[in-house]
């Protein structure tokens, strides 16, 4: 039988961070926590947009602000969390326009990416129990990953790859932290995750006919946010899920369906490319980790 929100174990006395909480899949997963007894840190750059949710939400559910295209945004909402047992990285952007962060990155990268990267790092030592990274089936469309230009200083943008890129770079992460994890004997678990196909949010930013036929597409083959936030509720939540499988729907082209193990691309397995990226990510932001 398929996993479903219902087997939840009770979540009472646990605080779960979930980035990007105030729409889409984190929002759904906010609602269900909370629901089963969790405290839930809505971690948002939109503070008066997330409060506006968190009020709908019966539940111990509490907003702090956070904008994952700035360093020092991250670094203050890292210092102002007391306690996490689980870290949800769900926030993400998708197929944007060129542009930078603050700190000079390529956006989608920058968010999607390096924003996690750094949060996961400063606040591991609070985190208790486990790290849920959310990835994505796009990750299969880059066919390389530019680690010596991942900044795009030297090559033309493409927002569909730069996504991919920053989806590859979500789950090499996830992976190569729960290696890392496992080296040092800590008790503390990494997940990779991804949601299929949903026509959340991400699917709404419609600027060109690729964006109109993406978003057409999402609701053909896709699942429902409530579905699609399966993959990572039992990421955060079941005691005995492997953290070294990559957990998603598993039916018509990973787009949706029951939530098991999923399969990765072959790129996406090299461990070499798992450290060079990890090494890259600790120059870019600075932050780096004691594993």
């Amino acid at each position: 039988m398929a996993w479903h929100p219902g087997q939840i174990p009770d979540q009472t006395g646990r605080t779960i961070v979930v980035t990007g909480a105030n729409g889409g899949l984190g929002e759904v997963a906010t609602r269900i926590l909370a629901e089963k007894g969790a405290r839930v840190v809505m971690a948002c750059r939109n503070r008066e947009k997330a409060q506006q949710v968190a009020d709908t939400i019966p539940g111990d559910v509490q907003v702090a602000e956070l904008d994952l295209s700035d360093l020092d945004s991250i670094r203050a909402f890292a210092k102002g969390q007391t306690e996490c047992d689980v870290l949800i990285n769900n926030a993400g952007l998708m197929n944007i326009p060129f542009s930078r962060t603050k700190d000079g990155f390529e956006t989608q990268f920058g968010v999607n990416h390096l924003g996690h990267f750094a949060l996961t790092g400063l606040l591991l030592d609070k985190v208790s129990d486990r790290v849920v990274t959310l990835a994505s089936i796009a990750h299969r469309q880059t066919p390389k990953l530019w680690i010596d230009d991942l900044n795009y200083e030297n090559r033309r943008y493409q927002r569909n790859l730069a996504y991919a890129q920053s989806k590859l770079a979500n789950l090499m992460f996830a992976r190569e932290l729960q290696r890392r994890l496992e080296a040092a004997g800590s008790e503390k678990r990494s997940y990779a995750v991804h949601p299929g196909v949903s026509g959340t949010d991400l699917f709404t930013r419609t600027e060109t006919v690729f964006d109109l036929v993406a978003k057409q597409g999402a609701r053909l083959v896709g699942h429902p946010p409530q579905q699609a936030a399966e993959s990572m509720l039992l990421a955060a939540t079941v005691p005995d899920a492997d953290p070294t499988r990559y957990w998603g729907p598993t039916g018509f082209l990973q787009a949706r369906g029951p939530v098991r193990a999923a399969p990765s691309s072959r790129l996406s397995r090299d461990r070499e490319l798992w450290r060079r990226l990890w090494e890259e990510s600790e120059r870019m932001t600075g932050v780096v980790y004691s594993l």
